[in-house]
């Protein structure tokens, strides 16, 4: 029994992977900035990281030309809680 040909796949998109890849190394930059947070701020941030990267594990098949902002957004995120943290709640190196 025949049913036709096999339906032909679309190419992988090469995006999520860049996404991923970006998402392991803003990982590092969360876990390091114990070097100028406190203790509970860096669980924050990793919390924030692991929120990051559930919508980018969701947005894999759904809009994978998006993932790539993901870390591109944390990283700002990151600078933003850096700079203020260091400014108003006065963490330094």
């Amino acid at each position: 029994m025949t049913t036709g040909p096999d339906p032909v796949r679309p190419p992988a998109s090469p995006w999520p992977f860049v996404g991923m890849a970006g998402m392991a190394c803003l990982f590092f930059l969360y876990a390091a900035s114990g070097l100028l947070a406190p203790a509970w701020a860096v669980v924050v941030l990793l919390v924030l990281w692991a929120l990051l990267l559930l919508v980018a594990i969701a947005w894999w098949s759904l809009h994978p030309r998006w993932v790539p902002a993901i870390p591109v957004v944390g990283a700002v995120l990151w600078f933003a809680a850096m700079t203020a943290g260091g400014a108003w709640l006065g963490w330094t190196a």
